[in-house]
């Protein structure tokens, strides 16, 4: 993966057993780079993170953040959750058109 990964994806609310996320899923070339990471890791360190994830910095409008983002579909796509916390301080709500820039760390 290059240094960073910079994307224009809807922001999208999904309701689960434990409570309501909103996310972001890369797919496509960004997913593609995203998956090519956590395989340069899985070789280099023998083993993947929990779940596959890929530990990174992750960037809405002026907030940033450590997180990770988490493989779905056999990695051919990748979810990055967006807290509340990250909604209220850029203005976001579901189905918002964002930019997200994801660096690995």
């Amino acid at each position: 993966m290059n240094d960073q990964v910079i994307a224009t994806l809807p922001l999208t609310r999904w309701q689960g057993d434990r409570g309501t996320y909103h996310l972001v899923c890369f797919i496509g070339d960004a997913a593609e780079e995203l998956t090519m990471h956590a395989r340069l890791h899985r070789l280099e360190f023998g083993r993947s993170r929990g779940f596959g994830s890929i530990k990174v910095t992750a960037r809405i409008g002026e907030t940033t953040w450590k997180t990770s983002v988490f493989p779905q579909n056999k990695q051919s796509e990748w979810i990055l959750l967006v807290s509340k916390k990250v909604m209220r301080m850029e203005n976001l709500s579901q189905g918002d058109i964002i930019t997200v820039q994801v660096t690995s760390l």
